[in-house]
């Protein structure tokens, strides 16, 4: 015996998901198209749209984003989860980002330059691997992001920080190094990260 619809469901309409113009989307149509899921990216000329955030994930970003914001110089700021128009085809959107202070415009703000980002850090899903680790390195490497961070989930669940600096000849990262439970860095400016503290949230 199945159970019966509720109330008013066979009445609705199924979603129906934005399709591209001739040539793909742009970066100014992602301000534009209604009805999105939060944190869609531009890929491409093509709509990237996130599944569910493991634990891992918020936990990683929490920790990370409290490192920056305690060392960050005051000439620079840190968001989450913000887009950078790379160009008219792509405005992804890593999952933290430092940048010069005086590239905020306001509270209406939805994306930065790429020149105006020092660092972009990326932590890595299941559905985000081949993105995460290819080609949005490789597109903020082009743009000119001069520091990237990618944060894989290691064996011990803790998270393991791959570091990279821009190659300004080549316009490619070069890796700098792997860091496992902490992690001090004196680029893009000092910070020191005790990465086994992930699920503590500074409790003691």
């Amino acid at each position: 015996m199945s159970a019966a619809p509720e109330p008013g469901l066979e009445q609705q309409e199924p979603y129906r998901w934005p399709v591209p113009p001739e040539g793909g989307w742009t970066a100014d149509d992602l301000d534009r198209i209604p009805g999105l899921p939060p944190h869609t990216e531009l890929i491409d000329g093509s709509l990237v749209f996130t599944s569910p955030q493991r634990k891992f994930h918020t936990r990683a970003m929490w920790l990370l984003e409290s490192a920056l914001l305690a060392h960050v110089p005051a000439d620079l700021d840190v968001d989450r989860e913000m887009t950078i128009r790379l160009d008219t085809s792509n405005r992804p959107e890593p999952d933290l980002l430092v940048y010069k202070a005086d590239a905020d415009t306001g509270p209406d703000q939805t994306w930065y330059a790429p020149e105006d980002v020092v660092l972009a850090v990326e932590v890595v899903s299941p559905d985000s691997l081949e993105r995460d680790r290819g080609v949005k390195p490789r597109k903020y490497a082009e743009a000119g992001v001069k520091h990237f961070w990618r944060v894989e989930q290691g064996d011990d669940d803790l998270p393991v920080v791959y570091v990279y600096e821009l190659d300004p000849a080549t316009h490619t990262y070069t890796p700098t190094g792997i860091h496992h439970q902490k992690m001090n860095l004196s680029v893009p400016f000092p910070i020191d990260v005790d990465l086994s503290q992930i699920h503590r949230r500074g409790r003691r």
